[in-house]
Parts: structure tokens; sequence; C-alpha cells
């Protein structure tokens, strides 16, 4: 990792992560000292059960089906008691389950076993509802301000100068409630990572309600693009999907994707892997078994024994001491006072700003511009541990986390990470890393081999990525005289599970190729397309901040400014309300544009092109585009103003360096730097109507995602 420019923006008071550092991660109720950790086994999830075949004559074969709900259940995250000895509760979640099937019910969900070229079909079901049949109101609260599913069909904001406001969905509510939204919930699932037709790649608008007894009247019961396969039956609740798997051998994961409201629903649980597998590379000898179809690896402990490829989702969450999901439910959450506290609720309001509708104001009630949660969750578990033999491993991990961006290291420095794969497959050989750097949503497939760790060794797997926003640069651990950020809290967001080692049962018969068959990498294309990462500012707030980035007053009126002049402060809009995705003009500035705007990426079929993604924010992004699996080609600095801000107009700067080692094969979401260009190539095959968007879930659910168009522009409309 190169510095690449400081993550802190002192006008726009992201100073959390600095007074993170020393008050600790602010969250709910329950402080995370008190959580004890590595009492707990690392759940393995197990394979979700099939429920039949489907005869498919298009490809004509049958087809494994499946049939399975989003539904809500408690589990057990925390350990049974807090370090006191006080009983900790479970936690009211969401997850995937097979339709019928309560013992399938885990967060995370069970993972789809899938076989490269044969289709996998599932039907979808939205069954958050209670016992009565009656939907459940969301676990966590939802800012009915944004552009976001609403089925309620508030009221939208006009398109045009003197329209008048039209009640539709999928918009942005031109006078929207300052609450969070208690109606009933709608999802859609992605597979991200998937090569899928777009009736099935759960388009943001494409959400369904659960088929519930108390749906209120006006409700709308489907997003305005709900789609499904050709020939599904038209049933409420229901979305029936056809993956084709016609990609090689990869980690997906499964996911909700609803417009504007990602970052809740997927927060309160519904993910899953969904794994693709070659049968032809069991010749590679990489370690294994994994978990089979009808086995629990977590209750038979001679099966857990024997599984050595492990899929390991690391999300960072709070918690409240009843043991319930906290999640803020204000903006003063994610502003900061100077010690680093989060500013009581109220606050803002009280120093002057004003939320969106109220005098016109275009700030966001409830929307925080990223969430850092204080506590470690591990396949469902706080700080869980897993005891492993004297001998290798595969390790599947997926960063599903909403906002951070993990670097794991191990404790036991000899100890090495040999990534095997990245989000879309193999690379073309394995790269040996001391460090391992995951943005939200990538996946990286290592082999870890232990048979140099003494029986009896507890290893810690640490975090060392920051509790804030990441800017790129190296840590500021082992004594480094120049680096960028302070890592996690050592004691909590810096500990991620713990390897318990113990002797080997059997002879290790397998093996860390030299080669693997990360297939054909070559790509040319036939257009360059430049691109835009930018953040906006409130176009009527004011704020005046001290020199530290602290609030001395608000608003922009004549007194307010001279106050703030005598008090050395600064005058400026407040932020940041949203990021947003775009162009460049013809100078090579950026164009923002929203989720409401024209098309403007429209490849057509067939065709590679390059993407030039230009960072013109202060933080990284994990840009994901749906359907492709692209390489990443090279980045290139930019002239950057005193705080790492590419300047406007871009101008490149000195000459562009390769892609990493370990993004040396196909992926499909990347990390552009602040500061930078990233340069992609992508063929895009399929004809119709997707999206690209950062992975930083609350910037998704705020305008950074945007819809593309693959092809005749007349079946996008």
């Amino acid at each position: 990792m190169k510095p690449v420019g400081s993550a802190l923006v002192v006008l726009f008071l992201l100073s959390v992560g600095s007074g993170a550092a020393v008050a600790g991660l602010p969250g709910g109720s329950l402080d995370p000292a008190d959580v004890p950790q590595f009492v707990t086994p690392l759940v393995i999830p197990p394979v979700m059960p099939l429920k039949g075949v489907k005869w498919d004559p298009a490809v004509r074969k049958f087809v494994p089906y499946y049939e399975i709900e989003v539904v809500q259940f408690q589990q057990q995250i925390l350990p049974a008691k807090d370090v006191s000895g006080r009983k900790l509760g479970p936690t009211t979640v969401w997850s995937y389950a097979a339709v019928g099937r309560p013992d399938t019910r885990n967060f995370p969900a069970f993972t789809i076993e899938s076989l490269v070229d044969l289709p996998t079909r599932v039907q979808w079901v939205n069954n958050l509802k209670d016992k009565n049949g009656k939907f459940l109101p969301h676990l966590l609260p939802v800012d009915q301000s944004l552009h976001w599913a609403n089925p309620g069909r508030l009221p939208c904001m006009p398109h045009g100068p003197g329209m008048e406001p039209m009640k539709h969905t999928d918009c942005r509510p031109a006078n929207p409630p300052q609450t969070p939204y208690e109606g009933p919930v709608p999802i859609v699932t992605h597979l991200h990572g998937a090569h899928v037709q777009p009736d099935s790649d759960g388009f943001p608008e494409a959400w369904y309600l659960p088929d519930a007894k108390n749906i209120p009247g006006g409700y709308a019961a489907r997003g305005k693009r709900f789609d499904q396969i050709p020939g599904a039956p038209d049933k409420a609740g229901v979305a029936l999907f056809q993956y084709r798997n016609d990609q090689p051998d990869a980690t997906l994961w499964y996911h909700d994707h609803t417009l504007g409201m990602t970052r809740a629903n997927v927060y309160a649980g519904p993910a899953g892997f969904y794994l693709l597998r070659d049968l032809r590379n069991l010749a590679l000898g990489l370690p294994g078994p994994a978990p089979l179809p009808g086995t629990d690896p977590n209750g038979n402990s001679l099966v857990r024994r024997l599984v050595r490829e492990i899929p390991i989702v690391i999300q960072d969450r709070s918690f409240n001491a009843d043991g319930s999901l906290f999640y803020p439910d204000n903006r003063d959450f994610f502003e900061v006072d100077s010690e680093g506290n989060p500013l009581e609720p109220g606050t803002l309001e009280d120093l002057g700003i004003l939320f969106s509708p109220e005098g016109g104001s275009d700030v966001a009630p409830l929307w925080n511009p990223e969430f850092f949660g204080n506590t470690m969750v591990v396949n469902g578990k706080t700080w869980p541990k897993l005891t492993v033999e004297r001998r290798k491993y595969r390790f599947r991990f997926l960063n599903g986390s909403n906002s951070r961006f993990l670097i794991l290291r191990f404790q036991n420095e000899a100890l090495t990470f040999h990534q095997i794969g990245a989000d879309q497959g193999f690379l073309p050989a394995p790269v040996p890393l001391p460090r391992l750097l995951i943005g939200p949503a990538e996946r990286a497939d290592v082999i870890v081999d232990f048979a140099g760790v003494p029986a009896g060794t507890r290893i810690v797997l640490e975090n060392i990525g920051p509790d804030e926003p990441f800017g790129g640069g190296v840590p500021c651990v082992d004594g480094v005289s120049e680096c960028d950020f302070d890592p996690s809290d050592p004691d909590t967001t810096g500990r991620v599970m713990a390897f318990d080692v113990v002797k080997r049962t059997s002879p290790d018969l397998s093996r860390i190729p030299a080669s693997l068959p990360a297939g054909d990498l070559e790509l040319s294309w036939s257009r360059t397309r430049q691109l835009s990462l930018n953040e906006e500012e409130s176009e009527n707030q004011k704020a005046c901040f001290d020199g530290e980035g602290n609030y001395i007053l608000t608003s922009g009126t004549a007194n307010d400014v001279d106050a703030c002049t005598a008090a050395e402060g600064t005058l400026a809009p407040f932020g940041p309300t949203e990021a947003a995705l775009g162009t460049l003009d013809e100078e090579g500035a950026g164009i923002p544009l929203e989720w409401a705007d024209g098309i403007t990426e429209n490849p057509e079929l067939g065709a590679t092109e390059r993407w030039e993604i230009f960072n013109f924010t202060a933080d990284a992004h994990p840009i994901h585009l749906h359907l492709v699996r692209f390489r990443v080609l090279e980045r290139q600095a930019l002239v950057t103003d005193e705080e790492g801000m590419a300047m406007q107009p871009a101008e490149l700067s000195g000459l562009p360096t390769g892609a990493e080692p370990w993004e040396a094969g196909f992926k499909d979401t990347v990390i552009s730097y602040p500061g930078q260009v990233t340069r992609i190539a992508a063929t895009f095959d399929i004809p119709g109507l997707y999206v690209w968007h950062c992975h930083i879930l609350e910037h998704e659910d705020n305008e950074m995602m945007r819809p593309y168009c693959v092809g005749d522009m007349a079946n996008c409309k």
C-alpha cells in the first residue's frame, strides 16, 4: 500500500476517526469492553438445502431449485455472559433461510453451492411477517428523505419547472417525514459478482413487500422495475430468479439491494456466501473439504475437524445492553466534539442546522455519511475462536461491513496469507502477503499454513485498518516513522478472531500450487470512458468551524459571519450531504450525477471498455459494477491540494502504476483511492439495465449509485 493522501477534511468534520482513537468508538449502550473475546466457537456456515430440481428447456438441463426466505428471528451473537457474569441476551436479526426450515435460520445465511455452467434457480421470498401474517417493521431507522424505495408513495420531488409533486415509488420525496419509516419492509436480492441477465440481477427498483395481511391502503406492493424470469408465476411477496453460472470458479455472495435502504437491510443481517465451483479444479489439491450438503459442521465434532475450507465474513456491528443491534437514528451521531464523542441528538438543530425539508434544507435528518461499529462480528459471532490443526487451511474472506476497510494480519508475524483468488476467481499464481487489505464487498481467497506453529498456541487475527474513513496509505503501527492513519482500537475493533492450534491428526496432502487457472486475462478495449467520484456539500446550510474542525456557531447571517471571523473560524457549507458518481466535463472537472439523472453509460453489446475513475473525494471508495468482471489495469496520481484532494480540472501526475499483485485476476469491486485515477477494463456482453456504485452502503444509499444500459437504450426505458 502506498500513501495516497489524507482522509481528513476538516470542513466536513471527518474527525471522528482521530477522536475515536482516544475516546473509543461510539455505539449503543453495550460497551464492547464488556464483551468477552475468543470464547465462542466460530460458526462454519452449512450448505443451504435444495428444495428440488426444475427442468429448464432453454438449457435442456435439470437445474437446482431453492426456495429461500428473508425472515426475522433471534440469534445469540454475543457470548452468553459479559465479563462480569451478567447475562447477555440474544439479538433480533434478519437473514435468509430455506422456506419452512427454521433449522436453517442463521446470520450469516447458509452457503449456496453451485457448479460452473449449471444454472441455479431461486425463489426469493419476503417473509418479514409475524406469526399472524402482519408485516414486521424495520429493526433499524430508515431515512425517508433520501431517494429510496418509498413504498408508501410519498409525494415525489418534482423533476421539472412548474411540475407538482406526484405520488409514486422509487423517488426522493418532496416533503418527507423527519421520522424513521415504520411500514412494511421491501427487499430484493442481488447476487454480488454474478454474470446474470437483468431480470435476476436484483435491480434496486425491483423490490417487493411481504404478502402481509395489513399492508396499508395506497402502498405499492412492488417497485416500479419489479422483474423475474420469463414464465414465473405472479405471486405476492415472491420473485423467481435464475443464475447462469457461466463464469469461472469464484467466491460470490448474496445480499439485499433495495433502493435507498440497503445499508439498513444488510446491517440487519440478510447476506450469505454463494460459492461457484469448477470440479476440474479439484486437481489443484487445495485444502479441503468444505462443508458438504446435509451436514452441519457446528453440531458434529468429527465433521467440524475435517472441514478445512471455510468461508469467513467479517462485519462490524454495535449493540445495546439488551442485545439488540444499534444503528444511529440521527445525523448528530456522525458529527463529533473536540474529544471525538458524537453530539447529543438535537445538537445540530440547536446550533441552527435545518434538516430536509424544514426551511428547504438539503440535509438528511437521519442518514449518516459512514458508520463504524465498535464490535467485530465474524460469521455471526462476536470475536469467535477456531481450532485448527498444524496444517493448511483455505479461508474465503469477505468484508461484509457497511463502511469499514479491513487490513488483516496475524499476531504471529511468521504466518503469511497465500492469496490464491480475489472477487472473480483465481489469481495467476499465489501471492504471499503479510497483510490483507479488503474493502467493503471485496473477497480474498487465501491459504494459511499452520504447520510451523506449535500446538497449544493461540494466534489472534488482527485488523489494523482505521476506525474512520479510509484514504489509503500506511497505518501507524510497529514504530513506523512515516504513516498516514491510526489503526483500529487494539482492544476491540483491532481484533477479529483467534485461532487455537492443535496437533495434526492425519497427513496434510493439500498444497499451495505454483500456478492457478486464472483464465485468459488479456483485454483490448474499443472505448475509454471517464467517470468521477464526488462528494456534495449543502447548497443552503452553512456552518462555522474552528481550526480543529469543531463547531463554534452555525448558519450564514451577518452577525454569525462577524462572530465567526472574531473567533478565527471558517464559515463553510455543511457537509457532506451526499456522495455522487458522475462524468467529467471537457476541461476534466467532475460532473456529479444523481440516481434520477439520465443514463450516461451505454456500452454497446459485446463491447470491451476501459473506465477511468477519477476520485475527487477525500476517501477511498470500493466501486462495484454489476454484470461484469473486470481487470484492474493501473492507477495514476492526480495533482492534489494541501489536503490530498484532487484538483479540478484533473491533471495527471507522474507515471501510472500497475495493479497490486492481489488484483492480478478478475475482480468486480475495486478500491479507488483519493487523489488518483483508477483504470479498469470490462466486457459488457448481456443487454439490459444494470447499476454501478460505491459499496460503502451509506454512500450507495444516498446517490453514489448510477444505472447503466448495455446495448439498445430502448430496453432500458
